[in-house]
């Protein structure tokens, strides 16, 4: 037989088993269990075994990706004929002509050669490097080479000038 008395007070596992409980019926009240329910079903929550979105790539895959969502293709294989000319074209060839841009819309690389001989020399050779440029990067990727000589210097000197002034040349009489 128990004598009756005041009850003993809660303490350890029996009351973390009450605060779990209240916290659980505190919850249930929200409706917080009901709605990550929900959205676990609807793929909202959940990141699990099968691949979505979200997965990390690998860097070479993320960087196709970019490519094709981009509308990248085209400017970064003619990026990769800028890196790779030497090869393309031949040493010889690459020592005295540089390629300088290339105009996607009208598919025209241009090139900068450093004497007029070897400009004459490139716009001999220009279809042939078309082709050769072609095959590599895809049917119709460049359709024209522009050669381009040297440059002639800037006469040019400070920002004044004298009326019918030719430049230094016309100093000496």
């Amino acid at each position: 037989m128990r004598i009756p008395g005041p009850a003993p007070e809660p303490s350890g596992v029996d009351l973390a088993r009450v605060a779990l409980r209240a916290a659980r019926e505190q919850a249930r009240a929200r409706g917080t269990v009901a709605r990550r329910k929900r959205e676990a079903r609807a793929g909202g929550l959940r990141s699990g075994a099968r691949r979505d979105g979200r997965d990390p790539l690998p860097l070479g895959a993320a960087i196709e990706r970019l490519k094709t969502e981009r509308g990248w293709e085209m400017p970064m294989a003619v990026g990769g004929v800028m890196g790779r000319w030497p090869d393309l074209v031949g040493p010889d060839l690459a020592r005295h002509c540089v390629p300088q841009s290339y105009d996607e819309r009208e598919r025209v690389l241009s090139v900068r050669c450093d004497s007029t001989a070897w400009a004459t020399q490139v716009r001999l050779l220009a279809p042939q490097l078309v082709a050769r440029l072609n095959a590599d990067l895809g049917p119709g990727t460049v359709k024209l080479i522009k050669v381009r000589g040297p440059e002639a210097p800037n006469t040019r000197h400070g920002p004044l000038r004298a009326p019918g002034s030719r430049g230094p040349g016309d100093t000496y009489g």
